[in-house]
């Protein structure tokens, strides 16, 4: 599969992944979209954006500060990739994806908020995970595993603040 997917070659693929690649890295990306939406949606845009925001962050968390640290996976070999974008790549564990993380937790969190910018970001989101694959980055499995700890994340900041109040009580 990985193999498959980094071979998948067209002009409009190698204009497209490494642009978002480059809007991924850092998660620019997402914390674009979050000031868009905090700018142009009022006191409700601020509210999903901060719930994009803070559900990216506990992704991250999970993905970069936890999970890579427990999991040590070489990238896919450079001889599975069968282009000469491989040079690039991160040097850090291959398992999870921490960009898919950020992407699908940003995402189901602004979903769960309002369908439209959801729907908007899910564009980008499917993107950056084929890209992760397509790069020679990550394994789809670490992929999948991204895309479970960002759901999981969005979960873990909805569901957070009801929990501190019913301790409370």
């Amino acid at each position: 599969m990985t193999r498959r997917l980094a071979a998948w070659d067209s002009p409009a693929v190698r204009g497209l992944l490494p642009a978002v690649e480059e809007a991924a890295e850092h998660t620019k990306l997402w914390w674009a979209a979050a000031l868009v939406m905090a700018v142009r949606g009022g006191r409700r845009g601020r509210r999903v954006a901060t719930g994009g925001v803070l559900a990216m962050a506990v992704a991250e968390l999970l993905s970069n500060g936890v999970a890579k640290q427990l999991v040590e996976r070489r990238r896919p070999p450079a001889e599975r990739i069968p282009h000469g974008d491989v040079e690039d790549r991160p040097h850090s564990s291959s398992f999870p994806s921490g960009h898919t993380a950020a992407a699908v937790a940003f995402t189901a969190a602004v979903a769960l908020s309002g369908p439209w910018g959801g729907a908007a970001c899910a564009v980008p989101t499917v993107l950056v995970a084929v890209e992760r694959v397509h790069s020679g980055a990550h394994y789809p499995s670490d992929v999948a595993t991204g895309a479970a700890i960002g759901a999981v994340a969005t979960a873990l900041v909805r569901t957070a603040p009801r929990l501190l109040v019913s301790c409370r009580r």
